[in-house]
């Protein structure tokens, strides 16, 4: 039950962050809406905020942990904090003199991250003050990755899970409370981007010293070590990052279509980034750790176990959320975002958007559980390959989908794109040797697929009462979408606990336990 307990501590942390992203999201709605200031400042904050999930969610610690883990075996705790030591040290003068470098030739590199904002120079203008600010929030994530990982390796999860919800309370105090120091709401969100670098990076290093895990800076130095990260590093980037490289690109896309397109992306990304952060980056972060220390203990039945459980779980979770999110869209996105500046409008657009990324939920959240199966293993040519195929073809469907479908092409081209990437991960882990299904995960699948269904309907039913939704109070629409919601969860695992696709009372006892 190790997984189901770091998976319940980070899911559960991961869960608060999001109620908290989805507050400020609100706030960001309702003050800025979905105008050129708020497309200038999604775009300043997606390059820092996709290195956040390339490192805090995916890359860095897919190629770090195994390495760590191997040092950890090999020379002890002390060999392994010296190693992160090292690490960081690189890590930071690197990382420094690459904000240096973009603070210097931002507008250079705006026309790359924004090519549709050249037309319109007060955008592109703040754009690029906007993004001068929220970049050195790179230069502290990375350092907050590297430090979240030697904690996860020595199964310390929990500060590490709450770094995110920092992030979201900087943002909302700096929208609210300092709103009235800064010319307008973009500046006091980059601001807010800046100022929760500092703190988390706070955070985590009071973290480290509480577990006697204090990390040094030194000279950098490229040990051997240091050379095997670097070398898994680079693919692990593009293998486990590829979903937000994906949305990075439909960014740069969407900066050539009508003012607030990237706004839709932007909202109906973090109403789909609810389940991919609770279920799929707990269940990587959990997993990672646990398959490294198996592998190199040589326990492979037992990381063929957890892999399994792993993807089970992920299938569990995300079948019902991603119909769920489909068929209530609209609603949750009237619900959520539909008041002062965001108008009727652009809920629609974004709940178009919002159902294109909704459809490829369960593949995001399976590459999350997959890839981890290559890098414990310290394999990440494989993932590699499969990424830069499914990125030329996010690419060439983003091109082709733009066309008729506009910003939600954009959107269904990255599902697209990461269903073909689930599933080649799939198909490679079986040829392998490093995934076997057997017939009980089989059954256990077309269980859940069958319970899915069952909630569709329900869905679809209870839909069809919600005529007046529009005209409702935001208590009464808040209401109605949490009584829908928590009865579609106990149709649903009142119907898999009896089928037997899953044991809820052993679910919930491994969730009661001690958490590492």
């Amino acid at each position: 039950m190790t997984l189901f307990r770091n998976f319940f501590t980070v899911g559960y942390l991961t869960f608060i962050s999001r109620i908290f992203g989805f507050i400020r999201d609100v706030l960001i709605a309702s003050i800025v809406g979905a105008g050129f200031v708020a497309d200038a400042f999604f775009v300043a904050f997606k390059l820092p905020n996709l290195f956040r999930r390339l490192f805090a969610e995916g890359a860095f610690n897919a190629a770090f942990i195994p390495v760590l883990s191997n040092e950890i075996k090999r020379a002890g705790k002390d060999a392994a904090i010296q190693f992160s030591s090292r690490v960081v040290s690189v890590l930071f003068w690197f990382l420094l003199l690459l904000v240096i470098i973009f603070e210097i030739f931002m507008p250079f590199f705006m026309h790359f991250l924004a090519p549709g904002f050249v037309e319109d120079p007060e955008k592109f203008d703040l754009a690029v003050k906007f993004t001068r600010i929220t970049f050195p929030y790179i230069l502290f994530i990375s350092l907050v990755s590297l430090q979240a990982g030697l904690l996860n390796t020595f199964n310390h999860f929990a500060a590490a899970a709450a770094t995110p919800i920092l992030l979201n309370l900087s943002l909302i105090f700096f929208l609210t409370v300092l709103f009235e120091y800064f010319p307008d709401a973009g500046y006091a969100l980059s601001w807010g981007v800046f100022a929760a670098g500092i703190i988390q990076l706070l955070w985590m290093s009071s973290a480290l010293n509480l577990k006697s895990l204090n990390l040094k800076l030194f000279t950098p130095k490229l040990t051997v070590a240091i050379k095997k990260l670097l070398k898994l590093f680079m693919p692990a980037a593009l293998g486990a990052g590829v979903y937000q490289i994906n949305l990075l690109v439909d960014i740069i896309l969407a900066s050539t279509l009508s003012t607030g397109s990237i706004s839709y992306l932007y909202f109906a990304d973090r109403v789909s980034q609810l389940p991919i952060g609770v279920i799929g980056v707990a269940l990587g972060t959990a997993l990672l750790p646990l398959l490294s220390r198996y592998l190199k203990e040589r326990k492979y039945s037992q990381a063929l176990r957890s892999q399994n459980q792993a993807i089970e779980i992920s299938l569990l979770f995300s079948f019902p959320a991603s119909v769920a999110l489909i068929i209530l869209s609209e609603f949750i996105v009237i619900t959520l975002f539909q008041r002062g500046a965001f108008t009727e409008f652009e809920s629609q657009q974004t709940a178009k958007a919002l159902i294109a990324f909704s459809s490829g939920l369960p593949a995001y959240i399976l590459i999350k559980v997959l890839v981890p199966g290559f890098f414990a293993r310290e394999d990440t040519k494989t993932p590699v390959k499969i990424a830069v195929v499914a990125m030329i073809l996010n690419l060439i469907l983003n091109l082709i989908l733009m066309i008729p479908l506009a910003h939600v092409g954009l959107a269904l081209a990255t599902a697209l794109s990461s269903w073909v990437n689930a599933l080649a991960l799939f198909y490679l882990l079986k040829i392998k040797g490093y995934l076997k299904i057997d017939k009980l995960i089989k059954s256990r699948v077309l269980k859940i697929i069958f319970s899915t269904i069952v909630l569709a309907i329900f869905l679809i039913f209870s839909e069809h009462h919600l005529d007046a939704f529009t005209t409702f109070s935001l208590s009464l629409k808040i209401l109605s979408i949490c009584t829908i919601i928590f009865a579609s969860l106990l149709i649903y695992f009142f119907i898999i606990h009896v089928l037997g696709a899953a044991k809820i009372n052993i679910i919930w006892k491994s969730k009661g336990k001690k958490l590492a």
